[in-house]
């Protein structure tokens, strides 16, 4: 099940696409789940992941590097950062979700390659769990959809260097 206002796209095939994914290690049992997601529905939709396109760092924080180092090693349609942040006592948890946003938001536009950002922003654990493959649908799997359209549509795009100013840091 999807979250709501989620609209599940057409059948679309990963057939071909290189997709890699990144994931954090704290609130492992989370983010496990979002990684079974992903991938499970990169591979339905005719996608191979190979282990070597898959890296775990420790924290969500670290996902925009991950993605960096991934891009680095090799040519990706689409990155997919899966990240949890529970909300504490104090704010630290915005700071990460703004920081990690930002980054995944700026890399991608250097890199012309999507990283999505698959990072469950909760208030509590019962609420990462219930988008962790439960009752709000598993944000890993929507991330993974969300990989598959982008790299479709990068794609399909005339092959065009970026006219706004862009220069990438990774020598495209």
């Amino acid at each position: 099940m999807a979250s709501k206002g989620y609209q599940t796209p057409d059948k679309v095939s990963a057939n071909g696409l290189r997709i890699g994914i990144v994931h954090a290690q704290w609130n492992s049992e989370i983010t496990s789940k979002l990684l079974e997601g992903a991938r499970s529905t990169l591979e339905a939709a005719g996608g191979t992941v190979l282990p070597e396109h898959i890296i775990q760092v420790p924290g969500s924080f670290e996902l925009p590097m991950g993605a960096r180092i991934l891009l680095g090693r090799d040519k990706f349609d689409a990155i997919i950062c899966l990240g949890c942040l529970i909300k504490g006592d104090t704010e630290h948890d915005t700071y990460i979700a703004q920081s990690v946003a930002q980054g995944l938001t700026m890399l991608s536009l250097q890199s012309n390659t999507a990283c999505l950002f698959g990072v469950i922003t909760a208030l509590n654990m019962e609420q990462a769990i219930a988008r962790a493959g439960g009752d709000h649908g598993n944000k890993g799997s929507e991330a993974a959809q969300s990989a598959i359209q982008m790299a479709l549509i990068k794609k399909e795009q005339p092959k065009a260097k970026p006219t706004i100013g862009f220069k990438s840091p990774l020598g495209d």
